[in-house]
């Protein structure tokens, strides 16, 4: 999909405010005689044992010869030392002196509290939305970037909730408002990542409307995660017949994906209907939908039918998959 030229001006906009924000723009950073380079190379050499200059220039994406200009610096004002490794002498280890720590600690404090001062001045709402789209733009810009998207997802501090609300996220089941957003975000995540038309929103309104006229609540359930008071996924399980139950309407927020949530999801909604009676439980989806299909499969679904057809503005082919759930075999919840 190309990118528009208003999409361009929006990034570009953002990057100007926020690097006059945090004073990126001045000459020395955080009334530093440091740059901005030079207290980030600081911070890496503080948190990072055993680094090398080449393992630092490719993290950091430095020239090696800038990057060895400002460790020359820091060699020469006592704040750097570099040691011979045991195992390979050819390898020299950077690490801050004690001079060096002394000199980054008064820096790491006036960043943490630069930041403090920054989300101070937001309310409790403004400041959810502004601490998981960061989350959501870093784990977008580096879903591409090889290694374990939830590994990198959970190397990212998850942020703690405002004092009154819950910091985890958790399980509930439906209450009124919730099938509104249900409809909602399907039809909008949608149509943004697949192109589906208003025909797929139509379904959806359908499904949910059918469930709440014949809900059963001993044997089917509609579980909202939810944490900080904010919706981040959904699924569903009704009834087929006496004896098998349909997975439905699987969800999860894109700033919430690469954190186990969708697994979640599926294991509860597994254990449900295992624990009701249901003897297999079924469901239908779409084969470009990969990340679904993931974890199907990794919950012991096995794909019985496929079948082309065109819904949605698109020609899809539709597949259908089934968890036989007798014999009991528990399904593990991510922890």
């Amino acid at each position: 999909m190309p990118v528009s030229a208003d999409e361009i001006a929006l990034v570009r906009a953002f990057n100007r405010d926020y690097t006059r924000r945090i004073g990126v723009l001045s000459a020395g950073m955080l009334d530093s005689p440091y740059s901005l380079t030079e207290v980030r190379v600081m911070y890496e050499l503080a948190n990072r044992e055993g680094v090398t200059a080449a393992e630092l220039a490719g993290d950091l994406r430095l020239d090696r010869g800038y990057l060895s200009r400002i460790l020359q610096r820091f060699q020469a004002k006592r704040l750097l030392a570099r040691q011979a490794s045991r195992a390979d002498a050819r390898r020299r280890h950077l690490r801050l002196t004690p001079a060096g720590k002394q000199v980054f600690a008064p820096l790491n404090r006036r960043s943490q509290e630069q930041v403090r001062a920054m989300l101070c001045g937001l309310d409790a709402d403004r400041r959810r939305v502004v601490l998981d789209s960061m989350r959501a733009i870093h784990i977008a810009f580096t879903a591409g970037e090889g290694g374990d998207p939830r590994a990198r997802a959970r190397a990212l501090p998850v942020p703690s909730a405002p004092a009154g609300t819950r910091s985890e996220t958790a399980l509930r089941t439906h209450r009124p408002g919730d099938m509104g957003w249900v409809i909602e975000r399907h039809g909008e995540i949608y149509c943004k990542e697949y192109g589906w038309n208003e025909q797929f929103e139509a379904l959806v309104a359908e499904i949910t409307a059918e469930f709440i006229r014949k809900f059963n609540p001993s044997r089917e359930r509609c579980w909202i995660a939810e944490r900080a008071g904010r919706r981040l996924g959904c699924i569903f399980l009704v009834a087929q017949d006496s004896t098998t139950a349909k997975l439905r309407l699987l969800l999860v927020e894109p700033q919430a994906r690469g954190l186990g949530l969708g697994r979640t999801l599926v294991a509860e909604c597994v254990r449900f209907a295992r624990a009701s009676g249901y003897r297999k439980l079924v469901l239908w989806t779409q084969d470009t939908l990969l990340a679904a299909r993931r974890l199907y499969v990794d919950a012991g679904f096995r794909r019985t039918a496929r079948e082309p057809h065109h819904s949605f503005g698109h020609d899809l082919v539709g597949e259908t998959w089934e968890l036989d759930l007798w014999p009991h075999v528990d399904v593990p919840v991510p922890g």
